[in-house]
């Protein structure tokens, strides 16, 4: 039974009743359990499952694959799919909701820490829209691999438990497998959901949604009354700023940054046509339904600030007791927003550039850099997995060799070397430093592409091989060489699918 693990301390690890269900029920419907033709373990996350407090043997029983098929609960009470709104793509739609997932419980890790449990895939719910509920086990490899990859990288995400395959064949451009995906969060709530709770004009469930979302996440937060939800704005902007440098310092794009995918814990959430730059352009897209580049990589800064901007707004009753105070309040929360990313984003570089911090020439320094990567076509990563070869074996040539043009190779690395000049740090400091945040592999797009067909045709063992590469990103390895290395001209991916 997965209820009989214990924590560090003795201290048994259960499974919860379900916070969720506890907001006003305008906030969610209950389903009924999902029946699938034959659910069967396509991959399970065992290691994970031990830090859930989650018996790996007993999720592979019939019982747990109930579970993780949606035919049975954490807490043996009906699943939920849950309520929000969002914009997408810059369009309002008031309600949009879970339509291919179900919370199926929440549960308390070996840390102490709670999550949730939620299926995506797992069939149709009134919020489905004419839709099927289904996920490909494509897409589901993609989120899978992405999200673990991810995680590898101490980037804060939701996490893969399971895949399941159920049996069925669904069509979307063509007839491929049926899957499940099994992830956990420390929430599913996202900015949506607080504008699904404003939409109603009432207080109320607002205030409960609000309250509900501290105590989950912000419980360090001890203030009453308007500035206990100013500071809970504020907690929000400083994790996404935190978030959103994270990725770009790692030229991850997102690819679909809609309200209802923007989650308030300031973890990664809903992996869709999502990617990692090979060569490095700022302002590049993946997306297939991008069209316009709003979130595209150089715009993903912004974008996290105008969402900020929706949560204030929705949260603008609970910020003050005057719309003056209201918008002053939001006004700061947002200017939170930009202060923790300009800092985050700009200590990261330089450590990634093997740079002071402190340097006041440090931001024309890295628009210099990105601007040299951008006209000399560089691969982003291996960029910077040179960079930090070069500082750790004192060589020059190493970093040298990823420019196409001398001139441009010595007029940066001119540069480099100044800011490096007067860097109170030794030598041993920088390169921990850039091996900390420059990974020498990442899941790359003909990668998991390639994992992504061969899951369909019956071959995990693709998919298990790129996960077993990215699951120490940072550290050297040999034996996983060839995920190093960019793409061939053949197997250049331009485009990227949600997968809906």
């Amino acid at each position: 039974m997965p209820r009989t693990e214990t924590d560090p301390n003795g201290q048994e690890s259960k499974a919860h009743i379900l916070d969720y269900a506890q907001l006003p029920p305008s906030f969610f419907v209950r389903l009924a359990p999902t029946r699938f033709p034959e659910p069967t373990i396509y991959v399970l996350n065992d290691c994970f499952a031990n830090i859930l407090g989650l018996d790996p043997d007993w999720l592979c029983t019939s019982e747990g694959l109930r579970l993780l098929s949606g035919a049975a609960t954490l807490d043996d009470t009906p699943p939920i799919a849950m309520a929000y709104a969002g914009h997408q793509f810059g369009h309002y739609a008031p309600l949009l909701g879970d339509g291919r997932a179900m919370l199926v419980g929440e549960g308390v890790d070996r840390s102490g820490r709670r999550y949730d449990l939620h299926l995506k895939g797992s069939g149709t719910t009134p919020f489905s829209r004419g839709a099927d509920g289904r996920l490909t086990l494509g897409a589901a490899i993609r989120e899978y691999v992405m999200s673990e990859a991810m995680a590898a990288l101490n980037v804060p995400t939701t996490r893969s438990l399971a895949i399941l395959t159920t049996g069925e064949t669904i069509l979307r451009d063509k007839a491929v497998p049926g899957a499940v995906l099994a992830r956990t969060a420390r929430s599913h709530v996202r900015i949506g959901t607080f504008q699904y709770a404003a939409t109603s004009g009432e207080l109320d469930p607002l205030k409960a949604l609000a309250d509900f979302s501290i105590d989950r996440l912000y419980p360090e937060i001890e203030s009453d009354g308007v500035q206990r939800y100013q500071d809970f704005l504020s907690a929000v902007a400083k994790a996404q700023g935190r978030l959103i440098a994270k990725w770009m310092s790692l030229g991850f794009i997102h690819g679909v940054m809609n309200t209802d995918n923007a989650s308030i814990a300031g973890e990664t959430i809903d992996y869709g046509p999502c990617a990692f730059m090979d060569v490095f352009h700022p302002a590049k897209v993946f997306s297939s339904i991008d069209r316009r580049g709003r979130y595209a990589w150089n715009r993903q800064a912004e974008i996290g600030q105008w969402n900020m901007g929706q949560l204030a707004q929705s949260l603008l009753p609970l910020l003050g007791d005057s719309e003056e105070a209201q918008i002053e309040a939001a006004q700061a929360a947002l200017s939170r927003y930009v202060s923790t990313f300009q800092l985050a984003f700009h200590s990261q570089m330089a450590n990634k550039l093997g740079v002071d911090p402190q340097h006041k020439d440090l931001s024309s320094f890295i628009a210099e850099t990105f601007a040299a990567m951008a006209k000399g076509g560089i691969d982003f990563t291996s960029f910077f997995t040179a960079l930090t070869r070069s500082v750790a074996n004192r060589s020059d040539a190493i970093i040298l060799e990823v420019f196409q043009s001398p001139s441009m190779a010595e007029t940066w690395l001119e540069m480099w070397h100044q800011m490096r000049s007067n860097d109170p740090r030794d030598d041993q400091y920088r390169v921990e430093a850039m091996r900390r945040t420059n990974p020498v592999r990442i899941p790359r797009n003909h990668q998991v592409e390639r994992a992504v067909q061969d899951g369909e045709n019956g071959k995990p063992q693709t998919m298990i091989a790129l996960l077993a590469a990215v699951k120490n990103s940072y550290a050297e390895d040999p034996a996983f060489a060839a995920y190093e290395q960019p793409p061939k001209p053949h197997e250049i991916i331009t485009q990227t699918f949600c997968g809906t």
